[in-house]
């Protein structure tokens, strides 16, 4: 069984009685990794910033200047 998050309801949700539609995180493997939706959500959001911003200062900059050339 997966478990969701339902964003609107702040409730954790079950195959059994999920709500339809884009108001859902998930699948997740248990109740504790889907009560943890949103805290995962932000953190993997702000790794992924962190890299695009490395990205931007550090060697992919440097490659599009290359391209410029």
């Amino acid at each position: 069984m997966s478990f969701w998050y339902n964003v609107d309801t702040g409730q954790v949700e079950s195959d059994d009685n999920r709500s339809r539609g884009e108001q859902v995180l998930g699948p997740y493997a248990t109740e504790a990794e889907a009560r943890a939706a949103l805290e995962t959500a932000h953190k993997k959001t702000e790794q992924w910033d962190a890299e695009d911003r490395a990205w931007r200062d550090g060697a992919g900059a440097r490659d599009e200047d290359e391209l410029d050339d």
